[in-house]
């Protein structure tokens, strides 16, 4: 027996999907993260000495909180987004994008030497083009996770040279 459902009358909407949407059609957001308070190295290191203390832990975390509220502030907040067609600093309450690389114009990506800090699980990443670094990543999350992020998107999306 055939079954005489109706069509479906529901809406079709516009929307990018990272590997659905290829990037001549519409820009779609891979990853995007925020940095760490090792953003400001200095006073991180610092308190993570005074962490590993008892007596001024509690201190560091007063420290800290500037640099951590910073981080999530609308107004003050930097991201770092990786897209189908590129990685951008963004920053500000209209998250307007103050740095950018194309992905096609990444050659590669490191993690700076020295910068990994353990007790924080962060570190500094540089992108590569044209054998020099054009853009630095300071205070990245778990800075190899969101390395092969990148390294992945150029292969994928990049058009090839």
């Amino acid at each position: 027996m055939e079954s005489t459902a109706a069509p479906s009358k529901t809406k079709h909407v516009k929307q990018a999907v990272t590997g659905v949407v290829p990037p001549e059609l519409s820009e779609g957001m891979i990853r995007q993260v925020l940095p760490s308070v090792t953003d400001s190295p200095g006073l991180a290191a610092l308190c993570e000495k005074m962490m590993r203390t008892i007596v001024l832990a509690p201190v560091a975390w007063l420290i800290l909180a500037w640099p951590y509220f910073k981080k999530i502030m609308p107004v003050t907040a930097k991201r770092y987004t990786l897209t189908n067609r590129r990685l951008m600093v963004r920053t500000g309450w209209k998250e307007k994008p103050t740095q950018e690389i194309a992905l096609a114009g990444i050659d590669d990506v490191r993690i700076e030497e020295g910068s990994y800090s353990h007790f924080y699980r962060s570190g500094t990443l540089e992108i590569i083009a044209k054998g020099q670094v054009a853009l630095r990543l300071r205070g990245v999350p778990e800075p190899e996770s969101f390395r092969r992020a990148i390294l992945n998107a150029h292969l994928a999306w990049a058009p090839k040279k």
